[in-house]
């Protein structure tokens, strides 16, 4: 007699020890929820006031329009500058960073470290150190977004480096090529692709990143757009917002279109 087709598991029954890492888990995220206070009351609470302020932004307000490009061409500025410098600095922080081309261990976890460190603190934070340290201005939101790029692209950079063919590597070292030879010669051609499009999501994030460096002085559209939202002029802000739009609009499809290009 033919036994009866049993359809199988959906999921695979969990041990007690997963049961309890997910149960755990849950009450975590449950307790989360309650300590920041988000409820469905207090959303809908909300929602009158933002459509007032919406309805307060229309239309937006066009009469500074020149001082906001001119304010926005910095912020590309900001942005453009800062990538470049971040991926330059980032490449020889890569290698040493890579554990096959690292001269030496210690190299090795000190690139790592400092990549994780730059990753780490956000670029809002490097922001005000570099206000502190440099004064006011679009110097020190350069400067925020080089630091937070090498933690950016170096990472990326690293782990392109380590996924290369090491083919060439060895055959270059086999026929006594110095180190630095065999990186530029067999290493580096082979992850160029990704260096570009690694550097080019970096100034995507870089163009956003520069909107908010602005709040803290540090030079850049958001300055522009922190005035406004302090003066309630939230036609003005508006304007300012959609301008920011439109730039990084632009950078994504510029962007998009070279890594379809290249990759």
């Amino acid at each position: 007699m033919a036994t009866p087709l049993q359809s199988p598991d959906r999921f695979e029954r969990p041990s007690v020890v997963t049961f309890l890492a997910g149960a755990i888990a849950l009450a975590v995220v449950v307790h989360a929820f309650s300590a920041v206070g988000i409820s469905p009351a207090r959303l809908m609470e909300g929602i009158p006031s933002i459509g007032r302020i919406l309805g307060q932004m229309m239309p937006p307000d066009l009469t500074r329009l020149p001082q906001i490009g001119s304010a926005l061409l910095e912020t590309f500025q900001m942005a453009l500058v800062g990538t470049t410098i971040g991926v330059a600095l980032s490449l020889p922080m890569a290698i040493l960073a890579t554990r096959t081309l690292s001269p030496h261990p210690l190299a090795y976890h000190a690139a790592r470290a400092v990549i994780s460190f730059c990753r780490t603190v956000p670029d809002l934070v490097w922001a005000l150190l570099f206000v502190i340290a440099v004064g006011l201005g679009p110097v020190a939101g350069t400067l925020a977004i080089a630091v937070d790029c090498v933690g950016f692209c170096g990472r990326f950079f690293a782990e392109a480096m380590e996924e290369t063919d090491p083919g060439p590597r060895e055959a270059l070292t086999a026929l006594g090529a110095s180190r630095t030879g065999v990186v530029f010669s067999a290493v580096v051609p082979q992850a160029m692709p990704s260096f570009i499009a690694t550097a080019l999501f970096a100034l995507e994030k870089a163009t956003r990143s520069s909107v908010v460096l602005g709040l803290v002085g540090a030079g850049g559209v958001g300055i522009e757009l922190k005035v406004a939202m302090d003066l309630f002029s939230y036609d003005l802000a508006a304007t300012i917002i959609l301008a920011v739009f439109a730039l990084v609009v632009v950078v994504e499809q510029v962007g998009a279109r070279l890594r379809a290009r290249i990759l």
